[in-house]
C-alpha cells in the first residue's frame, strides 16, 4: 500500500461503516435501537444535554460493534481453525459491545426515565 490521500482514507473509513452496516447483523440491530431512542427523544423532547449524552451513548454503541467487527474479520483472515486466543480475542469485543450496549440501557433509564414516570 502507498501514500493515500485524506480523502482516499475517508473513504476507506465510510466503506468500513457501510459495510458493518449492510452486512453485519448486530449493527443493524443496534441502528434500529438507535433510530428508536431518536425518535423517542423528538417525542418527549428532551433537552440539548441528554441529546448529546444520547448522541455519544449511541456513538459509543455503533463504534464498539465496528471494532468488534473489525477484530473478528482480523481473526477469520489469520486462522480458519480452532484456537483459544482467536475465541479469547472474539470474546473479548464482544464484550466490549456487550458493556456498551448495557451502558447504553442505564443512559437510556436516566435519560427518559424521569419523562416516563407519570
Amino acid at each position: 500500500m502507498g501514500k493515500n490521500t485524506l480523502s482516499t482514507s475517508f473513504g476507506y473509513a465510510i466503506d468500513g461503516v457501510i459495510y458493518a452496516f449492510w452486512r453485519e447483523r448486530n449493527m443493524k440491530i443496534h441502528l434500529l435501537a438507535a433510530i428508536a431512542v431518536v425518535i423517542a427523544g423528538i417525542y418527549l423532547g428532551i433537552n440539548r444535554l441528554e441529546w448529546g449524552l444520547l448522541s455519544f451513548t449511541v456513538a459509543l454503541v455503533i463504534i464498539t460493534e465496528v471494532i468488534n467487527t473489525a477484530i473478528e474479520k482480523t481473526v477469520d483472515l489469520v486462522t480458519d481453525q480452532y484456537h483459544p486466543l482467536a475465541k479469547l480475542a472474539k470474546n473479548m469485543a464482544a464484550g466490549a459491545v456487550l458493556l456498551s450496549a448495557i451502558n447504553a440501557l442505564i443512559m437510556a433509564y436516566i435519560i427518559f426515565g424521569p419523562y416516563l414516570i407519570l
